[in-house]
Order: C-alpha cells, then structure tokens, then sequence
C-alpha cells in the first residue's frame, strides 16, 4: 500500500467514525450531551505539553496529531465527536499553540525531536496503546512513532483501516 493510501484510508476511518459518533445511538441510547473537552498540561521531555482530552479515561486511546500553522485547537469540533466512544487526546506540539520551551532547552525543531516529545508524552500519560489521527505535521511526527512502536498500535484499528 503507498503511503497516500494508508493517509486516505485512517481518513476513512475517522470520517466513518465521525458519523457514527454522530448519526447512532450509544449503547442503545441516544446521545443527548456533548462530551466536556478539559485542558491540561504535564512535563515531558523537558517540554511543558499542553493538551486537550476527552472522553472515557478506560476507553480505546485516540492522538490526535494536528498540522501546520495550527495546534490542538484545530481538532475543537472533532473531539466532542469522537470522544462518547473514546479517549481522544490532542497535544500542542512544540513550536505551537500553549506549549511552551524553555530556552535553557535548545530545542531544535526537527521532526525526530517532534516525535520524541510526543513518545515522552505518551509515556507520561501512560498510554500503552493508541489509534493516531494525523495531519501536515503530524504524519512525519506520528509515524515515527508507529514505525518505532508497531505493535503499540491496536489491532482492531488495523481491521478498520482495512475495511474503509
């Protein structure tokens, strides 16, 4: 498969699981709340990460990796979506929105040190497993990470980028 094609196809799949959050009942039920989105902020890789998350902390983890010249504010609309069904956690990278540097860092903004933040970032939180959702910047940060970490990766996201 090319590289365009797996982008295209995990676009299908959150787009598929955009309109189910959307269009189906949970459990049976009908969704008549929107989930809260809280900010947070911890410390990983000497980096003062700000990020935003929802959704249930024991549910299926989705990182949502955004693009150029934006920040975690860009998946504001696509969060409350996504995140009746899962645990949805949008970082700022570096460089971008709250998250901040020290200068005593000198940090080089490349993307190998964009995804040696983000892996710090998933340690801190503890996230063993997780779908990732990426765009502009975030694909060369977040493959890294799947490339480095294959099996991190959930297998029932696997099946669904295959069916899309």
């Amino acid at each position: 498969m090319t590289r365009r094609g797996f982008i295209s196809q995990g676009a299908g799949v959150i787009a598929t699981a955009t309109a189910a959050a959307a269009a189906e009942p949970l459990n049976g039920k009908e969704v008549n709340h929107v989930p809260h989105t809280t900010l947070h902020r911890i410390e990983a890789d000497g980096v003062s990460v700000f990020y935003r998350a929802a959704g249930p902390t024991d549910g299926p983890v989705l990182l949502l990796l955004h693009g150029f010249p934006t920040s975690s504010f860009q998946y504001r609309n696509l969060i409350p979506l996504l995140a009746d069904r899962y645990r949805v956690i949008a970082p700022d990278l570096p460089g971008f929105g709250f998250t901040e540097i020290p200068s005593s860092r000198q940090y080089r903004y490349t993307f190998d040190n964009l995804a040696r933040t983000v892996e710090a970032f998933a340690d801190v939180l503890q996230l063993k497993r997780y779908a990732l959702y990426v765009f502009d910047y975030g694909p060369p940060t977040g493959f890294r990470l799947a490339m480095a970490h294959p099996n991190e990766l959930p297998r029932s996201f696997h099946k669904m980028a295959m069916r899309t």
